[in-house]
């Protein structure tokens, strides 16, 4: 299964469209303004050159392996699963075929196993179209993974992200980027989902970017503090 990039900014001229995105959050907002001149050569996807390449199955394996951990905990759980499939990550029907006991061991709870197992046999018999999925909306993309259980939205934004490149995707759930939201607001406080949804009103239709952004800020904070500690957010 390829790796899909519906929508995607990097389809065309990446350069424009990325002087176009910044443009539009400089002006929007003064918090992003000072983000972006402080990192004139930022490129927003970089992170993903660290992990496996990763099509629908594989980024809903990495959302869902993240879940409640921190990034490098992640990969640790990513890099025993590769060693369980010979290098690489598994496909839908390589991990069917998987032992459930042998995901356990490579860090994967029952839970998880039980959701990574019926989105892999939602894509073996066709209940679930990765190319199908990849033609809709985000709005459509998100209620459609949702229905599977142990996919909350924070699973789904992450997938529209990663598997699809989608511009104007903001994880609100995401601990990291409350916290990176407070620290660059200068809030007293954490703020609510609801109160990130509407900071991020104004970064549309680039709320992707701007989150990018919003982590990269995060992530130098804790290399600074704690170094070795790695990637906040997933």
């Amino acid at each position: 299964m390829p790796a899909m990039h519906a929508s995607s900014p990097h389809s065309g001229d990446h350069a424009e469209w990325l002087r176009r995105a910044r443009g539009h959050l400089r002006a929007a907002d003064p918090v992003l303004a000072r983000l972006i001149d402080g990192r004139p050569d930022f490129d927003p996807r970089a992170w993903l050159a660290e992990l496996p390449a990763m099509d629908l199955f594989g980024a809903l394996l990495f959302q869902v392996a993240g879940q409640q951990l921190s990034v490098p905990a992640t990969r640790r759980t990513l890099a025993r699963i590769k060693d369980l499939f010979g290098g690489t990550l598994p496909d839908p029907a390589s991990l069917l075929r998987a032992d459930p006991a042998d995901l356990r061991q490579a860090g994967l709870s029952w839970r998880k196993i039980a959701t990574l197992r019926d989105v892999a046999g939602q894509l073996t018999d066709g209940r679930l179209d990765a190319e199908a999925l990849g033609r809709l909306g985000d709005e459509e993309i998100i209620a459609r993974l949702t229905q599977i259980p142990g996919i909350g939205p924070w699973t789904a934004q992450g997938v529209l992200i990663i598997a699809l490149d989608r511009e104007d995707v903001v994880l609100p759930g995401d601990l990291a980027l409350r916290k990176a939201v407070r620290a660059a607001y200068g809030l007293d406080r954490m703020p609510t989902q609801d109160e990130v949804l509407a900071i991020a009103e104004r970064w549309r239709p680039y709320r992707s970017l701007a989150t990018s952004y919003l982590f990269a800020g995060a992530f130098d904070a804790v290399r600074d503090d704690r170094p070795g500690d790695g990637r906040l957010g997933a």
